[in-house]
């Protein structure tokens, strides 16, 4: 199974780079993901809605280092801008927006896909 999904900007490599052959640090670090990054991914929607920049600032940064560890640069870049201006106190609301909603489209579909990896695993596919 290839550890790359382009399509998906997914790319497993570093994970299972880390893992070294423990299926179970892979399972572990995927449940990980899949508890922690919506609650995130809600808690900045929550606060852009509230306009409230510093926990959309804080919580993006927060975002990051997860979406870099299981390969998403894409996403990992869009947070970050997301991050910059929410820091920068969002001169453009609608676009900091925007940006939010391409990465949690991006992420909602990784979060589908990594469910079905974990699955499998478990399953010892």
């Amino acid at each position: 199974m290839s550890h790359i999904l382009p399509d998906q900007d997914l790319d497993l490599a570093v994970l299972y780079e880390i893992a070294d052959g423990s299926e179970e640090f892979i399972i572990e670090s995927i449940d990980m993901f899949l508890q922690h990054t919506p609650e995130m991914l809600e808690s900045i929607a929550a606060a852009i809605d509230n306009k409230d920049w510093p926990v959309t600032a804080s919580v993006s940064h927060k975002l990051k280092p997860n979406l870099g560890f299981f390969g998403m640069p894409i996403s990992q870049a869009t947070i970050q801008e997301v991050e910059l201006m929410a820091k920068a106190g969002a001169p453009d609301p609608e676009l900091l927006k925007t940006k939010f909603d391409e990465v949690q489209t991006r992420v909602s579909a990784n979060i589908i896909t990594l469910e079905k990896i974990k699955a499998d695993k478990e399953a010892g596919l």
